[in-house]
């Protein structure tokens, strides 16, 4: 017996889009703003347990990466959300 592919409706396509593009925005300006955080950052438990770990990720190159990534994030979460808006 054959089995047929399950067409996904269109507004379930679209929900899910949304979704995805909110979560990818949210974790990338999340990413974007923890480095600048005292209270997430500068006050994180492991990265007082550990000071060689916390004057690394003090460094401001490190908290520029981190903030990168976060902008990075939001960058494809825009494009995901153009490039398939009609797709």
């Amino acid at each position: 017996m054959q089995s047929h592919p399950h067409h996904v409706p269109r507004w379930l396509q679209r929900i899910e889009l949304l979704l995805r593009v909110m979560l990818r925005m949210y974790i990338g300006l999340a990413i974007c703003y923890a480095p600048w955080s005292h209270t997430f950052w500068d006050q994180n438990p492991l990265f007082l347990q550990f000071p060689l770990l916390q004057s690394i990720a003090t460094a401001g190159a490190v908290r520029g990466l981190i903030s990168g990534l976060g902008l990075l994030n939001l960058w494809i979460a825009f494009q995901d959300a153009v490039r398939r808006q009609d797709g």
